[in-house]
């Protein structure tokens, strides 16, 4: 009885997963699809679930029309740099909240917590401002530096820095070892889970962002991705031309879908870690 019961029980939870899987991935399933078809084919009642054979050429369609070299590339470049440089900043921040006492740290942490309840629609007209008065505006510069600073980062690795044993900085300070000497050989080594995980999240956000770079880019050779997708809705037929929407909407997809791929185990890792802790 106990096992029949346990059995129904497994049961259960699969149907559920399975459920729940099919409803995630049955979106993306039907816009892949819908990339596969005709203008025609694409307004088709009841909906068409079987993919046809014009995947290729709707995605040259979406890939002449925005210039898809140039947003991909500009949000190529600019997810990778304020990834690399929220990890840089966030270990380094992490480590002088872990390891030093300096005054007024006990206040400036609480402040970098606050910063987290401040999303950037708050922040856009005074930093548009500054931006402006740079000279800064279409300008990579613009697209990166006001998102440098990470308080989710420094959070990360702050709680992974405070489970590490003193002893190891101990032990490296008996040996000689500077601060800095002690953080790239020991913490930093020990960080890799982390710094995948921070990786994977900041790229999928960058990649993904649209109002900020709406906002202080004019030029057309400053577009990023986000902003390639949403043109592709202008269509000269009046009516949204959705195999090529989707289309484009497969390409843009692409990057960041590779870079959790890539990582995917040690973002998992990262993630667990912190939810044990």
């Amino acid at each position: 009885m106990r096992i029949k019961r346990k059995t129904l029980q497994h049961l259960g939870i699969h149907t559920v997963l399975i459920l729940t899987l099919i409803a995630v991935a049955f979106p993306i399933y039907y816009a892949f699809t819908m990339a596969t078809h005709t203008h025609q084919d694409a307004y088709a009642f009841p909906p068409i679930l079987t993919p046809g054979n014009q995947l290729i050429p709707n995605i040259l369609e979406a890939w002449k029309r925005v210039d898809m070299g140039v947003v991909l590339t500009n949000s190529l470049i600019i997810a990778v740099l304020v990834s690399i440089g929220k990890i840089v900043f966030s270990i380094l921040a992490a480590f002088a909240f872990t390891h030093f006492k300096f005054r007024g740290s006990w206040f400036l942490f609480p402040l970098c917590m606050v910063t987290q309840m401040m999303p950037l629609p708050i922040r856009v007209i005074p930093l548009y401002q500054t931006m402006a008065n740079m000279g800064w505006l279409n300008t990579y510069r613009a697209l990166t530096i006001p998102y440098l600073a990470s308080t989710t980062g420094i959070i990360l690795f702050r709680q992974f820095y405070m489970t590490v044993p003193e002893e190891l900085a101990d032990a490296a300070r008996v040996d000689g070892a500077t601060p800095m000497q002690y953080l790239r050989s020991i913490l930093i080594p020990l960080s890799w889970t982390n710094i995948a995980a921070l990786l994977v999240i900041e790229f999928v956000y960058m990649w993904n962002e649209y109002l900020w770079p709406n906002i202080v880019t004019t030029a057309s050779d400053m577009r990023v991705a986000q902003m390639g997708l949403r043109m592709l809705y202008t269509s000269e037929r009046g009516a949204a031309e959705w195999n090529i929407i989707m289309a484009g909407t497969l390409v843009i997809m692409l990057p960041p879908l590779i870079v959790l791929i890539l990582f995917r185990k040690q973002f998992a890792q990262g993630i667990a870690m912190q939810t044990t802790k």
